[in-house]
């Protein structure tokens, strides 16, 4: 006899944050953002559905391989009716999101490969740092840590 899920007892923030694993804080954080929804009993307290069990895994899973939160709001709401996604969804999104992954992994094997170019040099005066200063462009007009961006408002920064 198959289930009827709409008939399941709703979850408390509390029960929602055991079973899935995310702090309370953080299914508050996602529902602020539009990822998850609740409802609110007479004594204003959240209750949600089973599905947000499904749904905070999909973020929890997406923010893992570094999607933004603000991509998996959009993924999500463009699901027909804001339904909890299901496995074709997540193949599809994941697809997408593929090539932009790629990018950042390509980016960081860059700052990986010559992160010790930079800090072997071992001057301030960045001259053979391929990461903030190619080709020693700065070297012309200053040198030490002046090069270093300075934080307005903080003692000692110059404010």
């Amino acid at each position: 006899m198959p289930h009827d899920s709409s008939k399941a007892p709703e979850l408390t923030v509390g029960q929602l944050s055991a079973r899935s694993g995310a702090a309370v804080s953080a299914l508050r954080f996602y529902e602020s953002r539009g990822l998850i929804s609740s409802r609110r009993t007479a004594g204003n307290q959240r209750r949600y559905g089973r599905d947000a069990l499904r749904r905070v895994a999909f973020v929890r899973a997406a923010q893992r391989v570094g999607i933004p939160l603000a991509t998996i709001r959009d993924a999500l709401a463009a699901l027909p009716q804001g339904r909890t996604p299901d496995r074709e969804d997540w193949a599809r999104l994941s697809e997408g999101w593929r090539a932009e992954l790629d990018e950042r992994i390509k980016q960081l094997q860059r700052l990986r490969d010559h992160l010790t170019d930079c800090i072997g040099c071992g001057c301030l005066s960045l001259e053979t740092c391929v990461l903030s200063n190619p080709g020693d462009a700065f070297g012309e007009r200053m040198a030490g840590s002046r090069l270093l961006p300075e934080r307005r408002g903080t003692p000692g920064a110059g404010a």
